[in-house]
């Protein structure tokens, strides 16, 4: 078991690995492995990856998240300016989100409308991360599959035990209809992301609970 030190000074060096995050004016509090990220960073892709980076690290049980984004005077963009970003974006870079709409009130940016798969709700949210002057980013799309649920319970089954990074067995899949809900026990938070990404791979998935817990 780490301790509270341990894993803050742990969740510090993570931070200061990644070439991402500028990690200056980041400050790193732990109780209980529940980690608290304060301060602030110069994008909304920095917050997020900042959160990220301390859910990789061993012993870390949950974030909660009270980093500001302030954004350097030369970068700041106005809510039209996002918007026509967001609008190119969505059309020429993120594939078979046709319908996709983005809005935009004081750098925040509403997304809604509906892919096919979970990846490409994830890849939309993700490109609209990096526009300069964004605050921060709600994820309205939904997923609606074209295929029907067939067979949830044994893709996603077949797909956590090939994976070589967790242990299949300490994890529960219940399924109902196009619902997914996992359960179990994993040793770190980044094998729930594993899991979770594995439920929303099976074809016909429209939703997944995750209430995988940490050892």
């Amino acid at each position: 078991m780490q301790t509270d030190a341990v894993v803050r000074d742990n969740v510090m060096a993570e931070l200061e690995f990644d070439p991402s995050i500028a990690h200056g004016a980041i400050g790193v509090a732990v109780s209980n492995g529940v980690v608290t990220l304060s301060g602030h960073v110069p994008s909304y892709a920095q917050k997020v990856a900042a959160e990220r980076a301390s859910q990789r690290v061993k012993g870390v049980r949950a974030v909660a998240q009270e980093l500001e984004v302030r954004l350097p005077v030369e970068v700041k963009q106005d809510d039209e300016e996002i918007a026509s970003r967001a609008a190119n974006i969505l059309a020429w870079s993120v594939g078979g989100v046709e319908g996709v709409r983005a809005v935009v009130e004081k750098g925040w940016v509403t997304l809604s409308g509906q892919t096919h798969w979970q990846y490409q709700r994830q890849d939309a949210e993700r490109a609209i991360r990096a526009i300069a002057g964004v605050q921060g980013v709600f994820n309205n799309i939904t997923v609606k599959p074209m295929l029907q649920p067939n067979n949830i319970k044994t893709h996603i089954a077949n797909a956590l035990r090939r994976n070589a990074e967790l242990e299949s067995n300490a994890i529960k899949v219940a399924v109902n209809g196009s619902s997914v809900t996992l359960s179990g026990k994993v040793k770190a938070w980044y094998e729930r992301k594993i899991a979770e990404n594995a439920a929303w791979a099976a074809p016909g998935v429209t939703e997944v609970c995750d209430n995988i817990s940490l050892q």
